[in-house]
């Protein structure tokens, strides 16, 4: 961490260090506190030991959460051979996420961002408590009855504890304006991008390897006690953060969508960067409904599921890579070419029956999206004021997170009764089939070559909008070398490169 020199008066010099950077903080004055939204935000401290253990819950939670979702879909199927019971528990989950988002980033604004991760994960505790005493108290055969009331409310439960461990990411994001300086949120964003991806190997491996192997019981246990261990630990972690404005009288609505909306397009270009997050998303859900049939029509179950274990190590990397070395100058830039490159290996990958196609353009669509997450939560910590930022982020995630399971819904009908016949004994079988191949797998490629050359066409024409310009000019960074001292501000940084 370094050292403190206490000389001048009441003047504080603080040396610390962070990821190959020394820090050299100067603090003016006794007494006053810092815009949280200020370049002089206390670092060391934070950055080496709050903002850490902040993610180190944050991925405890976060994998707890999701893992015991799909971990629920997996043994729901297993135990029924209920594809509509199991569809409608894989789409409460998305769905839910996406409704209950504003909500919550109404929550965070109106509360100190340490009580709200509090209350979410409290909340995640006490209906992860009751659905592992249904579980365990209900007799197995009334269980699974999908027509009595018992399995519906392990699944609603179980839907509320996920549902608000995911959200917490909401309070998480504003809590990296609060701590963390302007020229190096795009880092932490990237470490909360590398903690995405953890979580997303551990569910993707570990969720059907626990049903199978433990059963359902022990990852019901194991859940709430992580849980509830994670509660403890946040219980612990404490920071200085500003009490949130408020007006005597004031009756502030649970779900504050008008404000969301007036804040996001105060800022120009901004609604075309959510608008084009949630067209990305949309043209995500063909994928989504598809790709497990697809790459189950190349290799084995098994095999299938053991390449998206190994995939999942490009998202950490992608991560990573972003925590270390930043979004560059333009953050805008960045989120603009990593879509082209996402959406150019999209169009690519499928041209062949190949599962190494297949493996190269996931690889490159994992390790992108961390950069591009971060860019987006970069942008909106910019450019956004910080006792807004929870309804903007929440509203954001609705737009967002709604687009993929809309597609989803309409890809999996469209493919069987339009795309898979076009491609085995129809007219396209006859036009391109010669090079392109036939067979209903054949039909699944060519969706995804389209939204592919869709996502190529849509994303150059937003680089080419004025909006997307100002927006880019906006939010444009300046090298993190060099922060010059502020003297009217209480506290002020200088940033060197470590010797």
């Amino acid at each position: 961490m370094g050292g403190i020199d206490r000389s001048l008066g009441e003047s504080l010099r603080v040396r610390c260090r962070f990821r190959g950077f020394r820090f050299v903080v100067f603090v003016s004055g006794a007494e006053g506190t810092a815009d949280p939204t200020d370049e002089g935000a206390p670092v060391g401290e934070f950055m080496e030991s709050t903002f850490r253990r902040l993610l180190g819950n944050a991925l405890v939670t976060g994998v707890t959460s999701t893992f015991l979702w799909f971990a629920l879909t997996f043994w729901v199927f297993l135990e029924t051979d209920s594809v509509i019971a199991s569809g409608v528990i894989a789409g409460g989950f998305s769905i839910s996420s996406a409704v209950l988002a504003p909500v919550f980033g109404t929550f965070v604004d109106r509360h100190r961002k340490r009580t709200a991760m509090l209350a979410a994960t409290t909340l995640a505790a006490a209906a992860f408590a009751v659905a592992a005493a249904v579980f365990f108290t209900v007799d197995h055969e009334r269980l699974l009855r999908l027509t009595g009331p018992w399995f519906w409310v392990l699944v609603a439960s179980t839907l509320v504890g996920s549902v608000a461990g995911q959200l917490r990411g909401i309070a998480l994001s504003t809590t990296v304006t609060l701590l963390v300086p302007e020229s190096f949120r795009d880092r932490a964003n990237g470490m909360v991008g590398t903690v995405t991806g953890v979580s997303f190997a551990l569910t993707s491996v570990g969720s059907g390897l626990a049903v199978g192997g433990l059963g359902m019981g022990w990852t019901y246990a194991s859940a709430l006690v992580l849980t509830v261990a994670a509660l403890l630990h946040l219980a612990t972690v404490r920071f200085d953060e500003p009490a949130p404005e408020r007006t005597p009288g004031d009756r502030v609505p649970i779900m504050d969508l008008r404000s969301a909306i007036v804040a996001v397009r105060a800022v120009p270009g901004l609604p075309l960067l959510i608008g084009l997050a949630a067209f990305n998303n949309l043209l995500a859900g063909v994928f989504m409904a598809l790709m497990d049939p697809y790459g189950l029509s190349l290799v084995s179950v098994q095999a299938w599921g053991l390449l998206w274990g190994v995939l999942s190590l490009a998202m950490i990397g992608g991560g990573v890579v972003v925590s270390r070395r930043g979004l560059g100058r333009s953050p805008v830039r960045l989120i603009v070419g990593a879509n082209l490159a996402i959406w150019t290996a999209c169009s690519l990958f499928a041209l062949r029956s190949s599962i190494l196609m297949v493996a190269l353009g996931m690889v490159v669509w994992l390790a992108l999206i961390p950069a591009i997450e971060a860019g987006e939560q970069t942008v909106l910590q910019a450019s956004v004021p910080f006792e807004q930022q929870g309804r903007v982020f929440g509203f954001a995630q609705l737009i967002e997170n709604a687009a993929a399971p809309v597609t989803a819904l309409l890809m999996a009908p469209l493919a069987e009764s339009v795309f898979m016949p076009f491609m085995t004994d129809g007219a396209g079988s006859d036009l391109i089939g010669g090079w392109f191949g036939t067979g209903p797998d054949r039909g699944l490629a060519l969706m995804f070559t389209i939204a592919g050359l869709a996502g190529v066409t849509v994303t150059a024409l937003v680089r080419r909008s004025r909006a997307f310009g100002c927006l880019e000019a906006s939010t444009a960074q300046a090298p993190a070398v060099t922060t010059h001292a502020m003297p009217d501000r209480p506290v002020a940084e200088a940033l060197v490169p470590a010797a």
